[in-house]
């Protein structure tokens, strides 16, 4: 069993995917392999160099830099998912081989529904929480602005279609007793089917 695991920046997808790892789940962050797929000497950032020079400094990547630029332009967005994304695919495929037989896959995948990487996936799962608790998370932990966080909402698929298209929703409004009741009830009905 393959599943998805989707939600806007500062949902708590991270926190789920977390609680899906203690509940059995193998967890492959597609994110951190995205870190991988550009890192130094790689495939991905000889790409990106190639692309936007001014964003690779001593063979590291500015990601502050290429950040102003992909988030508000589209097109240079779509430009360097398609170089990273299947750099980030490959890996992800190289992970799954390490999962134990019948043990549940999950992919936490933040574009999930933007890059259409639903191939191979049996299910999918979108955590949303209030915009509000979202931009405040985003603030303690990255030190963004309000205007570089809705940059990124808005960058990112709404909250609302994607519930429309994934197959399990959970709500992060709550606290982490809640969040983590509220996956373990997805995960088990999940689970239940592929029994």
């Amino acid at each position: 069993m393959r599943i998805a695991l989707t939600g806007g920046i500062g949902s708590g997808k991270s926190e789920v995917a977390r609680i899906l790892g203690e509940l059995g789940a193998y967890v492959i962050d597609t994110d951190m392999l995205a870190r991988e797929a550009v890192a130094p000497y790689s495939d991905g950032l000889r790409q990106i160099a190639r692309a936007w020079p001014q964003v690779v400094r001593n063979n590291a990547l500015d990601r502050a830099s290429l950040a102003e630029i992909v988030f508000s332009d589209p097109k240079a967005r779509a430009k360097l998912n398609a170089i990273v994304h299947p750099h980030v695919r490959r890996l992800a495929l190289e992970r799954e081989r390490l999962a134990v037989p019948g043990q549940c896959i999950v992919r936490v995948v933040p574009l999930l529904f933007e890059t259409n990487y639903l191939e191979g996936v049996d299910k999918t799962v979108v955590v949303v929480a209030p915009d509000a608790d979202r931009i405040a998370r985003i603030m303690a932990r990255d030190g963004l602005s309000q205007e570089q966080i809705r940059a990124r909402m808005t960058a990112q698929i709404s909250p609302q279609e994607a519930q429309e298209r994934a197959d399990y929703v959970i709500v992060n409004d709550a606290d982490i007793a809640t969040l983590r009741e509220r996956t373990r009830a997805v995960y088990q009905e999940i689970a239940s089917k592929q029994a």
